[in-house]
C-alpha cells in the first residue's frame, strides 16, 4: 500500500493556499530550508513524525487522522467532519449509530 501522507499533505497545503515555503515557515522552519523540507515530505522521501504531522494538520485546518487514512472516501469524511463544531459532530455520530 502506498503511503497516503505525501498526496494528502500536498492537497491540504494547496487547499489552504500555502506554498511549501510558507507552510514550512509557519511551522517554524528556517526560510532557506522550509521549501526543501516540505518538498521531501510531499515526495515521500521523508515522513514527518506524529508531532510534526499534528502541527501541520493544525496549521492547515484538517484533523491529523486525515493524513493517515488509507481510504479516500474515509479521508474526505474525516476532513469534512473536522470542520464541524462539537455539537454537530455529536449529532452526526448519533445518526451514524442509527444506521446500523
Amino acid at each position: 500500500m502506498t503511503n497516503p501522507i505525501p498526496v494528502r499533505l500536498k492537497s491540504a497545503r494547496k487547499a489552504a493556499g500555502y506554498t511549501q515555503q510558507q507552510l514550512g515557515m509557519a511551522l517554524g522552519m528556517e526560510p532557506n530550508t522550509a521549501s526543501a523540507r516540505m518538498n521531501q515530505y510531499e515526495k515521500g522521501k521523508h515522513t514527518p513524525d506524529y508531532q510534526t504531522m499534528k502541527r501541520i494538520a493544525d496549521e492547515l485546518g484538517v484533523p491529523v487522522a486525515y493524513f493517515y487514512c488509507d481510504d479516500e472516501l474515509m479521508a474526505e469524511l474525516i476532513s469534512e467532519i473536522g470542520k464541524l463544531d462539537v455539537q454537530a459532530r455529536q449529532e452526526i455520530l448519533r445518526r451514524l449509530k442509527e444506521l446500523k
